[in-house]
């Protein structure tokens, strides 16, 4: 096979799909020798054709079932976006043997199963370095670097667009609107920003993330999801009074029980991050994501999560993987399945909380309120209280201890009749504890 060519089908022409196959066609010569065969762009899969698409005409196509059947198309790309119909595309691509590259963090979340399966009967590669933070190297390190190793958890922030908006808010004081507002008007928010703001982005790449850790195969809806639209501009002068910042994260751990057995809990959530952790100090658009493993310990993977160029390093390093894989006659690394681990439920994740509250200035609250949190079995770290126009507030925060039991105290504090209201309950992660 050395010396036939590998033929590229790219789906899409966004600001990925542009970026990639501009590459391909100016670069054919540096692949080829990567390669060690030519790797030639067969055609490109948009909705409208027309000349100022920056690819020669005769390349472009609307009907991109005709073009991922072409027997010239060893490899697709895919950057469209989405879920139908690109998964019956990448389904018909496997299914005839052809390798696929893809970016789409939301059909994985979902269908990773059925895709690696139509993969794997077929004896082609699966690839999607570029569906997890953009640039950042990481999908791979998990599968191949760290095969050998025992990964505990996998902890990140995954999403340029909310990671904007809060280092925003904590370098200027200005409200999740106003920011939210301005990340519009440059670019790092869309039109429509739900699934940014809200998480759903984010647990998407979680649930990836975890699927490779833990050789274990987790959907979107296993991922536990609050986002960042809640959080006020007295939530970050709160998390800067106890030497801490708010980020978005998605994070990833193995659960061991009483009983020695290992779950997975993902979920992804605004959390208070300690300014001496390194994820503290990532800011704007740039992602991070750190990997604690048994022998390996504590590594960092930093840079860009999105963009056109960013994102097609990505898509092109696993394009000339899977077309050296072609030449060669083997294929990658595919999908580890092997743990099955189960899903632990979010109330049985240990965790830490910063609970603002406003209460009645008045003798016995702290011991009312520290009463409630004991009841519970929820052991305080820190409390803090100053006075203010209304009475005063007053902010505890928590040692290590379920979900369950910390979400069922914040509940009976409201009820206590010398707390007017409970105004921000956030989580503490990134702590020795």
């Amino acid at each position: 096979m050395a010396n036939r060519e590998i033929g590229v089908a790219v789906l899409g022409l966004g600001n990925v799909g542009s970026e990639v196959a501009r590459l391909l066609l100016e670069s054919s010569d540096d692949y080829k020798s990567r390669v060690g065969a030519p790797v030639i762009l067969r055609g490109v899969a948009v909705r409208t054709i027309s000349a100022d698409r920056g690819i020669p005409v005769d390349l472009l196509t609307t009907d991109a079932q005709a073009l991922v059947d072409r027997d010239d198309v060893d490899i697709v790309v895919e950057v469209i976006g989405g879920i139908e119909p690109v998964r019956t595309l990448i389904l018909s691509a496997l299914n005839s043997g052809k390798s696929v590259v893809t970016a789409n963090k939301a059909l994985l979340a979902d269908y990773t199963g059925e895709l690696a399966d139509a993969a794997k009967s077929s004896n082609v590669d699966l690839y999607f370095e570029a569906a997890v933070a953009g640039a950042i190297p990481v999908v791979r390190p998990l599968m191949q670097s760290l095969a050998g190793d025992r990964v505990n958890r996998v902890v990140g922030i995954v999403n340029g667009t909310t990671n904007f908006i809060l280092s925003a808010m904590a370098e200027t004081g200005a409200a999740y609107e106003d920011v939210l507002a301005e990340a519009g008007r440059l670019g790092y928010a869309e039109a429509d920003p739900t699934a940014d703001v809200e998480g759903y982005d984010a647990a998407a790449k979680a649930a990836i993330l975890a699927s490779l850790a833990f050789h274990t195969r987790v959907t979107a809806a296993d991922v536990y999801r609050e986002g960042i639209s809640a959080i006020t501009a007295e939530d970050i002068a709160s998390a800067k009074a106890v030497d801490c910042t708010v980020k978005l994260l998605a994070i990833c751990e193995r659960i061991i029980g009483a009983d020695g057995v290992s779950s997975v809990s993902a979920r992804v959530y605004p959390a208070l991050v300690p300014l001496a952790h390194p994820l503290a100090n990532v800011n704007g658009a740039f992602n991070a994501i750190v990997v604690e493993a048994e022998a390996a310990g504590r590594l960092m993977f930093y840079g860009q999560g999105a963009g056109g160029g960013p994102t097609a390093s990505s898509v092109l390093g696993d394009l000339i993987s899977a077309a050296r894989n072609r030449v060669h006659g083997g294929k990658g690394p595919g999908e580890s399945n092997y743990a099955q681990l189960a899903m632990s439920p979010f109330g049985d994740t240990p965790t830490r909380y910063h609970v603002c509250m406003e209460v009645t200035d008045r003798v016995g609250v702290l011991s009312a309120v520290a009463a409630e949190f004991a009841k519970h079995n929820v052991s305080i770290s820190v409390v803090r209280q100053e006075d203010t126009d209304y009475g005063a507030s007053l902010v505890v925060v928590t040692h290590m201890a379920t979900e369950a039991a910390l979400q069922e105290t914040v509940a009976s504090l409201a009820d206590l009749e010398y707390v007017n209201a409970v105004t921000s309950v956030l989580r503490l992660e990134g702590t020795a504890e």
